[in-house]
């Protein structure tokens, strides 16, 4: 089977391996001072990754992925969880069916090993109008490249309930197989509001989430509408975090919005987060 069509390819970001290139290193350099460099001696579980157009989200997202790249660490697998926009597929959760993904940066084999191993159900409807999974890819052929693989998970259903169920899948899968996987959960955080409003509901949902109460934070973001439209890839990966390392730790890297590229009164907000031990 070919690899996947980009859809978000020239309108999320740039359809030039340099442009991407460029703007990820220009990122990186303009916040190596901000960027939380001492995380890397801890073992890495995963992150919270934004993953609106490049230009908007690669702010945030670059504090993520050059501390993975800085760690050293070495991952068989990328895992991207990742909300459904389209509401294309009807699967709960789902995972496309191709071999392999593409990006100006180059082709990535699925790990396909481990998406079998995981049983849930192949829908390439679910991923052929989603940008959630695909735009993070290049960050990862980026920053950490080599021979790692990629597993992108759908996630149309959002809850804690399938968040909790998805994430023993995946930590039943990766120790039966010996894989080390980085687990991203794709999720931007309040849209369209002020960006004091939207700051606001933020941090009422991140109160619960960084003290790993993912019922409260659910119940948090549904009551008080707060628009994170990853809620569910998010609690997936600290329910992962906990499975893999009962100690394990979750810390806020870089929170921004679209105004600070583009001025405007509503604007859509960005959080990057790591979860390690």
């Amino acid at each position: 089977m070919p690899a996947r069509e980009n859809y978000a390819e020239g309108r999320f970001y740039s359809d030039k391996r340099t442009d991407i290139e460029t703007l990820f290193d220009h990122e990186v350099a303009m916040q190596k001072d901000e960027i939380s460099y001492s995380l890397k001696d801890n073992r890495i579980i995963g992150g919270v990754i934004p993953h609106a157009g490049h230009v908007f989200c690669a702010h945030q997202a670059v504090h993520f992925f050059e501390i993975v790249r800085e760690s050293g660490q070495r991952f068989d697998t990328v895992v991207v969880v990742a909300p459904n926009h389209t509401g294309m597929g009807r699967s709960p959760m789902s995972i496309d069916s191709h071999t392999q993904w593409q990006s100006p940066l180059g082709v990535i084999d699925v790990d396909m090993e481990l998406a079998h191993e995981l049983a849930l159900p192949f829908n390439e409807e679910a991923q052929r109008f989603e940008h959630s999974a695909e735009v993070i890819l290049p960050f990862i052929q980026h920053f950490i490249g080599g021979k790692v693989t990629f597993l992108p998970i759908n996630m149309l259903e959002q809850s804690y309930r399938n968040a909790s169920s998805l994430a023993m899948l995946l930590k039943s899968a990766a120790d039966k197989l010996n894989r080390k996987i980085l687990l991203v959960a794709s999720s931007d955080f309040t849209h369209f509001k002020s960006s004091k409003v939207g700051y606001e509901l933020d941090s009422m949902a991140l109160e619960p989430l960084l003290q790993f109460d993912l019922e409260e934070f659910e119940h948090r973001v549904r009551t008080m509408h707060i628009s994170i439209c990853g809620y569910g890839p998010i609690m997936t990966l600290l329910d992962f975090a906990k499975r893999v390392a009962p100690e394990a730790k979750v810390e806020v890297l870089k929170r921004g919005h679209s105004g600070e590229v583009y001025p405007s009164a509503e604007v859509v907000d960005y959080v990057s987060m790591m979860a390690y031990y």
